[in-house]
């Protein structure tokens, strides 16, 4: 049985979805940059993933749908505007038959940015806490 080997690059896994679904993708990828400017590109779990301090965000063709991971915690509002979306396990599926959307996205990946951000701070003060102890 022939298995096609995993894409390393964002570019080989969008060349390997089905052409419909492209540029949705792109549309995707392109959202995503503009919301964490310095996030680092990367395949993660065989997915399209975005890194910057710590993993941000990841998203995935399917049948049907865009998966986009991970849930949304810790802010009401984001929580209650993606609630139509969430999947088990709280992760969201973006129906391809519905218009995608795109401000969501970007919302969401700003808030990680923020997220993330604030666990380093947290984790550089409890480290500098240790040391003058």
């Amino acid at each position: 049985m022939k298995t096609d080997p995993a894409p390393t690059t964002i570019d080989e896994y969008i060349a390997a979805t089905a052409p419909g679904v492209r540029a949705t993708l792109r549309k995707i990828r392109q959202t995503i940059r503009r919301a964490a400017p310095g996030a680092e590109e990367v395949i993660s779990y065989r997915m399209p993933a975005f890194r910057l301090d710590g993993m941000l965000v990841y998203f995935a063709a399917f049948r049907q749908h865009i998966g986009f991971y991970p849930p949304v915690r810790g802010n009401a509002a984001l929580v209650k505007a993606a609630s139509r979306y969430a999947g088990e396990k709280g992760n969201l599926r973006f129906p391809l038959d519905e218009p995608i959307p795109y401000a969501l996205i970007g919302r969401i990946t700003r808030f990680r940015v923020k997220q993330n951000k604030a666990r380093v701070g947290a984790r550089g003060k409890e480290g500098t806490r240790r040391r003058q102890k």
